[in-house]
Formats: C-alpha cells, structure tokens, sequence
C-alpha cells in the first residue's frame, strides 16, 4: 500500500476518493460509486470526506509545472 495523499492528477474535487482509491488498489471511479452509495446511508459520510480533504496532504510534485494552476 502507499502512502495517503490527494494525487495532483486523476482528482475530480478535493482528490479524496482518488487517494484513497489508490491507497488501496482500486479505480477512481468504483470509489466513487462506493462513496455516493454510502451517502445514501445514515452517518457522517460527506463530514469526513470533507475532513479528508482538508487533513490529507497533496502529492509531492506538480503535473502543471511552472504553471499557476489551482490545487483543488
């Protein structure tokens, strides 16, 4: 497994699902699904995808280097 961290490429909003997607091999997409599929459950779901987004660090190295492109 590899470290968590929001990947700078492959992100749709805050990179989460996508960092935890790789963290444990899987696709971006079937994350995501998984993700919408627990929201329809009772629970604090969107709340800790949010506090994932703010505690996770970014990915080391930038796909848009030398460039002024947002990290979000």
């Amino acid at each position: 497994m590899t470290a968590l961290a929001r990947p700078r490429d492959g992100r749709m909003i805050g990179g989460v699902c996508a960092a935890l997607a790789k963290r444990f091999g899987t696709s971006a997409k079937t994350m995501r699904v998984i993700f919408l599929v627990s929201c329809l459950l009772p629970g604090p779901q969107f709340l800790v995808y949010l506090a994932l987004w703010v505690l996770l660090p970014a990915e080391q190295g930038s796909v848009h280097k030398g460039t002024d492109a947002p990290a979000w």
